[in-house]
């Protein structure tokens, strides 16, 4: 399985589509999200929260680097534009192999430290509203959440 394109037409949609993906992700995986500035990676981060059970509001972590939210399992939501120069570790493997699940954004700064098998995400702006949403899965794992995924579109 290659990439896999879905097309969102409002921040709503996005987040609905993302809810959906969370029902299907378990905690030690590990997902990354790419897009320009304002393409709606938070906004996605938001529904993979919400698909979680997350209650407290999602905000960016662009200045804290790892925020982290509890659901049915823990969410570790973190952004490493800051750290784009950066060789500083700060710790994530200890979140990679935790008890929760990893949303990265602007994972291409940290790729020496991502784990070899994930789900890339990346988000196209096309114009104010509609994004168009790519599934890359770099593992069996991943290939099989994507095609439940793909196959259930309730």
């Amino acid at each position: 399985m290659g990439t896999y394109e879905i097309k969102s037409y409002s921040d709503e949609e996005s987040q609905k589509i993302a809810a959906r993906l969370a029902l299907l992700l378990k905690a030690g995986d590990v997902l990354t999200l790419e897009g320009e500035l304002g393409s709606g990676k938070t906004t996605f981060t938001k529904g993979i929260a919400q698909g979680l059970g997350v209650k407290r509001i999602v905000t960016s972590p662009t200045f804290t680097i790892v925020k982290e939210y509890d659901g049915i399992f823990p969410l570790y939501h973190m952004d490493a534009y800051r750290l784009e120069h950066s060789e500083e570790d700060i710790g994530f493997s200890e979140y990679f192999n935790g008890h929760g699940l990893s949303i990265v954004e602007w994972a291409e700064f940290i790729e020496d430290y991502l784990p070899s098998e994930r789900l890339n995400i990346r988000i196209n702006h096309v114009d104010d509203q509609t994004r168009i949403i790519q599934f890359e899965p770099v593992g069996e794992h991943y290939v099989e959440v994507v095609r439940k995924f793909i196959n259930d579109k309730a």
